[in-house]
């Protein structure tokens, strides 16, 4: 629980900082600033930085950016993904919390220890994320929720990103990159329909490439802790 920012190499404090900038332009100069947008985005790419340092206050922010985008999901009526991120995202971030201080790197100890997928673990995923997808697709379909089908895909991509992060495994980044892709699309449809979000879209643009770069340094930490 030390502060985070001192573990920053000097290349990820520029891949943080430039994110945040980005970001920060990008919604300022839309002419329509969501303070709450820009709030929930600069605390996603905060802990999507220590999410790749395998960092637990990655974790911590993801509960409160999941509160944030709930609520402008809400907004919007994007149903699924206010349910997703209020009902399952932030509650499994809480169960990440926990698990990742109880299981520090023997390397590091301000490093989560990243575990292996085994057999059993493949099994409960694709099981979970079958029954989660269909009871949802319902519900979406109840509530007459806008792009339902793209909706549903990013309520499997999200089980999986976040079950991945539960699980400590390397691959939570590309649950989430593919994640963000379905965002992405989402939110150019809402930008279709109101130009006030297409600084969305460039968020979980800035998302996806912290993702991917998540995986990287997973990876190779994956690799070093195999030696």
């Amino acid at each position: 629980m030390n502060n985070p920012i001192k573990n920053l190499s000097k290349k990820e404090r520029i891949i943080w900082i430039g994110s945040l900038v980005i970001v920060f332009i990008s919604n300022v100069l839309s002419g329509d600033l969501d303070w709450l947008t820009l709030l929930a985005t600069m605390i996603g790419v905060t802990s999507l930085i220590f999410a790749a340092k395998g960092n637990v206050w990655a974790q911590i922010l993801m509960i409160v950016f999941s509160i944030l985008y709930g609520v402008i999901s809400f907004r919007f009526r994007y149903w699924g993904e206010m349910i997703t991120y209020l009902g399952m995202t932030f509650p499994m971030a809480i169960w990440s919390t926990i698990t990742w201080l109880k299981n520090p790197s023997k390397e590091n100890g301000s490093e989560v220890a990243i575990q292996k997928l085994h057999r059993k673990h493949l099994i409960l995923l694709i099981f979970f994320s079958t029954i989660i997808t269909i009871g949802f697709y319902y519900i979406l379909q109840i509530l007459n929720t806008p792009n339902i089908l793209f909706s549903t895909i990013s309520i499997t991509t999200s089980f999986f990103a976040a079950s991945l992060t539960m699980l400590r495994s390397s691959y939570y980044a590309l649950g989430y990159a593919l994640n963000d892709i379905i965002l992405i699309v989402l939110w150019i449809s809402a930008s279709i329909e109101n130009p006030a979000y297409i600084p969305v879209v460039i968020n979980f643009t800035i998302f996806f490439f912290n993702d991917i770069y998540g995986f990287i340094s997973w990876r190779k930490r994956e690799l070093e802790q195999q030696k």
